[in-house]
């Protein structure tokens, strides 16, 4: 393991677990943590260097206005490389490392230490993969897996309609052997028809190098040549193309459920046509807040305030404009507290003040349905068609021709 010299009192730091929200972005060279929209708008207030939150003024001075270039955005799979400086954090293991970073950067500023930003990532981001191939991290989170009736009750029901169920995941086939049988069951191999394990996706959606290796319950690798994919029988490694010549299941008749949006759906989506299913488990956070009457309030004050203001703008005499600035800023307070309710530093995962955020357009060009846990389907039978919303656009009616205020009309 690499061996990085940091100063002592970054140990007196605690872990923050409600500092950060998934699809954040990183400005790699600033060292600044930040929400982006859809369309490539930072969201002013949302800005953090360290633990604290930078001024709207010297964000717009920095980026020279709120708008980030294309060309300096995370890649396709929200990396920094080939010069571009932003990183996007899209799984659930990206919030300590967000944490990580910003605590850092807290100490180096508190105690005005000069220090390389770029430097900093490249090693947190280096202890953390470390972590990873050795297994530390595994072993460490064991002890924090929850038990999963519901879990185990969809892939009974799944499995007993006659569905053809796979595992593909990165882990090592001890831990997943281990969690699998605290969450789903010691019967939890006998539901699924192949099992995959240290795929390295999102590799294994695109190098077709790799041939499938099989691998013995104690762990050791066979050489044998794989003809096909046995139920009951753990393989290592491969390649989507050869699963799909070993399998023949193409197409829209497969629905692969995934948490990274990237790493899990991205190359299904756009290369092989499979349906995806993104499992976001903020959602239910998210939902219960939505679901307050607080938030309720909230919400349609906030709409019949912008439609005054956008109604009442014309109007340019003293008196109105006076009341039209007092509306403008009763809905910049407003904004502001919808914002906090989710997340004080960071809003909503889905919105920034009124537009999508990136991880929504990210989600939603990826993802056909996503949803909190797969025990979600338990609520539904398998003859149920999800059908997606009719969202009306800028220069449509909200109304449809068949619809009128009092609603559908027969």
């Amino acid at each position: 393991m690499p061996c990085f010299v940091y100063p002592e009192g970054l140990r007196e730091y605690e872990y923050i677990p409600n500092f950060a929200v998934r699809g954040l972005h990183y400005d790699v060279q600033k060292a600044l943590l930040m929400k982006i929209d859809a369309f490539h708008y930072i969201q002013l207030g949302t800005v953090y260097r360290g633990l604290h939150s930078v001024p709207d003024e010297e964000v717009i001075a920095m980026y020279q206005g709120s708008h980030v270039p294309l060309e300096i955005m995370s890649d396709f799979y929200g990396k920094s490389s080939h010069g571009h400086t932003m990183k996007q954090f899209m799984d659930i293991f990206s919030l300590p490392e967000m944490t990580l970073l910003s605590c850092v950067n807290d100490f180096f500023m508190r105690h005005n230490i000069d220090y390389e930003p770029v430097h900093l990532y490249k090693d947190v981001k280096e202890a953390i993969r470390d972590v990873h191939v050795k297994g530390i991290m595994y072993r460490a989170v064991e002890k924090y897996i929850c038990y999963g009736e519901q879990s185990h009750a969809v892939l009974k029901k799944l499995s007993e309609h006659g569905k053809k169920m796979f595992l593909i995941t990165n882990s090592p086939f001890d831990f997943v052997d281990r969690g699998m049988n605290y969450i789903v069951g010691k019967d939890w191999r006998d539901l699924f028809d192949v099992v995959i394990v240290q795929a390295d996706k999102p590799g294994f959606f695109n190098d077709r190098r790799k041939p499938f290796r099989r691998v013995t319950d104690k762990g050791a690798l066979l050489w044998d040549r794989i003809h096909r994919l046995e139920k009951g029988k753990i393989y290592k490694q491969g390649n989507l193309y050869e699963f799909l010549r070993l399998t023949g299941w193409r197409g829209s008749k497969v629905l692969y459920f995934g948490d990274h949006i990237y790493s899990d759906l991205a190359d299904l989506t756009l290369k092989h046509g499979w349906r995806t299913g993104a499992i976001i488990p903020e959602l239910r956070k998210e939902i219960k807040i939505m679901n307050t009457e607080q938030y309720m309030h909230m919400m349609a004050w906030l709409q019949a305030l912008t439609g005054l203001i956008e109604q009442m703008q014309v109007h340019r005499d003293p008196a109105s404009q006076a009341v039209v600035d007092e509306w403008i800023r009763e809905r910049e307070a407003m904004r502001a507290q919808t914002k906090d309710i989710f997340n004080s530093q960071f809003g909503s995962l889905f919105r920034t003040y009124h537009n999508p955020t990136y991880f929504s357009r990210r989600l939603s060009r990826f993802a056909d349905i996503y949803m909190a846990s797969i025990s979600c389907l338990l609520n539904y039978d398998f003859q149920h068609t999800f059908f997606p919303r009719r969202t009306p656009l800028q220069h449509e009616s909200p109304f449809w021709p068949e619809q009128g205020p009092a609603g559908i009309r027969t």
